[in-house]
């Protein structure tokens, strides 16, 4: 989509980093950026509504339910530290504009907590699987019920991507959700 804009999001500085290098190499640079923050305290030029749309990955694991992995950033990224599940859905839901789009990508085993979260704040709720994980998108300010769709099969039974999730993760191919 040659007129979207996109703005990453993240408390790492040095994945802000990366993400503005690969954007430059990529010849994105004028429509892709990061910055650096926290969604507890996010910066200002962060304003509520402003965007279209929101995709959110979130750490997946509790506080205090997961194993810290060797790396300090890679614990950072899959366990919930001073942002809990129900602070990513806040930050989401107030920075999407009426009527726009939600997309969280999470574990199937924390569904419940998810919609739990987003129960009377938005509505047509889909669940698109990407297995072994799924996908959830919402729209705020609409009230159409929860429906599963057929979703994607990430990899064949020795482990290669099937054709599908090659064409969405090398192709640039979107995702049905």
């Amino acid at each position: 989509m040659p007129q979207c804009r996109v703005i990453g999001f993240e408390l790492q500085r040095d994945l802000v980093r990366l993400a503005a290098e690969n954007a430059a190499l990529n010849g994105m640079s004028a429509r892709v950026s990061a910055i650096v923050g926290d969604l507890l305290q996010p910066p200002p030029r962060l304003s509520p509504g402003m965007f279209d749309h929101v995709m959110v990955n979130p750490p997946f694991i509790e506080e205090g339910r997961g194993t810290p992995a060797a790396s300090p950033a890679k614990t950072l990224a899959t366990i919930e530290g001073g942002a809990n599940l129900g602070d990513w859905v806040r930050f989401a839901l107030a920075t999407v504009r009426g009527k726009g789009t939600l997309s969280f990508f999470h574990r199937a085993d924390r569904i419940d907590g998810l919609l739990g979260h987003l129960a009377g704040r938005a509505g047509e709720i889909t669940i698109s699987p990407l297995w072994p994980a799924a996908a959830r998108r919402a729209r705020k300010q609409v009230a159409t019920p929860a429906r599963l769709l057929p979703g994607l099969i990430l990899h064949e039974p020795d482990g290669r991507y099937t054709p599908a999730a090659e064409a969405v993760l090398r192709d640039g191919e979107g995702l049905e959700l």
